[in-house]
């Protein structure tokens, strides 16, 4: 999904992790949820390098009106800070509706509903949770993540939310 709107991004996130892992050679590795694309990246790369690394997947710290923290915040106008929240609401009913209808209608509906709001979404993808692939039936995936990113002005936000462990 990022990879389709910034080229090249996980391989340098890729290079940059490699490198300091090798460098700092740590038993374990804590990355955020937040940014869940990169940890699926970074936990195919440890598995393919069949390193000894135990990657931590730490919660996503959010406001209390439940906007992921991020430094890219401080850059939203008032107006988009309060909206902001939105993005998580819409996760948050997105995932109620995981079973009860299909991958592609929950998308449409987040997309219509960021859109009404005056987001500009660039996705809403209901995925597998290792692979990242867009998910058709979801009750044959172990892992599934809801992902988003909106631009909120001229703020892009990224967010998901895990709907299946």
């Amino acid at each position: 999904m990022e990879g389709e709107f910034r080229p090249g991004h996980f391989t340098g996130v890729m290079q940059v992790v490699k490198r300091l892992l090798d460098l700092v050679t740590p038993d374990i590795l804590v990355m955020g949820q937040k940014d869940y694309q990169q940890v699926a990246i970074i936990r195919f790369m440890l598995q393919a390098l069949k390193s000894k690394v135990e990657l931590v997947v730490a919660p996503t710290v959010r406001e209390p009106d439940g906007l992921a923290m991020s430094s890219r915040n401080v850059r939203l106008t008032k107006t988009w800070r309060s909206k902001a929240p939105l993005i998580h609401q819409i996760l948050t009913s997105s995932i109620a509706q995981l079973g009860k209808k299909s991958p592609s209608s929950i998308t449409r509906q987040a997309l219509d509903d960021l859109e009404k709001n005056g987001f500009r979404p660039e996705y809403v993808r209901v995925v597998d949770g290792v692979t990242l692939q867009d998910i058709q039936d979801p009750a044959v995936h172990d892992h599934i993540v809801i992902c988003v990113a909106a631009w909120a002005g001229d703020v892009r936000l990224i967010d998901n939310i895990i709907c299946k462990p």
